[in-house]
């Protein structure tokens, strides 16, 4: 049971409880379900049965947000965590590790461990990252853990992604191409120029890139993204011929070190209950690591 104190601002005198919820990132989906629910919405400790009535300055609106009751099984996995609270989990993903369930994976994943490690806790709750990372990605994910914090995190999270890719990156620059996704059974992805006419489909991407250190055939780049397409940084440095490397998927030769070559190494966000700036980084994996400092 996650509970939540919203105070309503002297600007909200006389709104709505339907309204001032709705203002603070509260769902109408969650609103119906929290009034229905005996105990789920209280209005100054007594219980709230509509939310068209109005809140005066001063006023504490209560919600508790119940434990879900539908979880993954749990694995037995040492997580590295950057972070918690009550409301978010920030992970540092190995490229080991798969994000979620699938027909290759099951029982395998960064879900499954996450339910283990909430589970030692005495809690329950659904897996909702915000964002996900490929599986051979590794670095921070951040786990909203009730249904409130999802909403509010939702496309809300900054990433930044540092890689290692073939080819020679100098200064500073912009991939523009739209994604698709060449055989509807498989996962990978490719692009199209966005002159040539677009197709049901395709999707828009923009990546930026910086360039941090160059030699022997290989860049060190930086990299944000504006849009957040499955294998977007992939699929836009392997159409230009550099694929990242140990990404056999899209043309780089296989290598020993575990999964391609790519790091979420800094997340930042508004927590979703306090408000507050958040930012947090993580180290390079020790394959990446080396690599890098090598040029």
């Amino acid at each position: 049971m996650t509970e939540l104190n919203f105070t309503v601002l002297p600007e909200e005198d006389g709104r709505l409880i339907k309204h001032v919820l709705r203002a603070r990132g509260v769902s109408v989906r969650l609103t119906n379900s929290l009034k229905r629910a005996p105990g789920g919405m209280r209005l100054n400790g007594g219980a709230v049965a509509r939310t068209v009535d109005p809140v005066r300055a001063g006023d504490v609106l209560t919600l508790s947000i119940p434990g879900d009751e539908e979880t993954l099984d749990p694995i037995d996995f040492a997580l590295d965590i950057i972070y918690e609270d009550s409301d978010v989990l920030v992970i540092n993903k190995p490229p080991t590790l798969p994000m979620h369930p699938s027909h290759n994976h099951q029982g395998d994943t960064l879900a499954n461990a996450v339910t283990a490690y909430l589970a030692g806790q005495g809690r329950q709750a659904a897996f909702r990252a915000a964002g996900r990372l490929d599986k051979g990605t590794s670095g921070l994910v951040v786990c909203c853990l009730h249904s409130y914090a999802a909403s509010k995190l939702n496309g809300r999270v900054e990433k930044t992604y540092y890689a290692l890719a073939h080819g020679e990156y100098r200064g500073a620059g912009t991939f523009s191409n739209v994604i698709y996704r060449p055989f509807p059974n498989r996962t990978l992805r490719a692009c199209r120029d966005y002159e040539l006419p677009c197709e049901p489909g395709d999707e828009s991407a923009i990546t930026h890139w910086e360039a941090l250190a160059y030699r022997d055939g290989v860049s060190f780049l930086r990299v944000w993204l504006e849009t957040g397409r499955t294998h977007q940084i992939r699929a836009h440095f392997a159409h230009r011929g550099t694929p990242l490397l140990g990404d056999d998927l899209y043309g780089a030769p296989p290598r020993e070190e575990p999964g391609h070559f790519l790091h979420c190494g800094e997340v930042k966000f508004v927590h979703p209950v306090t408000g507050e700036a958040m930012a947090f980084t993580a180290e390079l994996p020790g394959h990446m690591k080396t690599t890098a400092e090598g040029l």
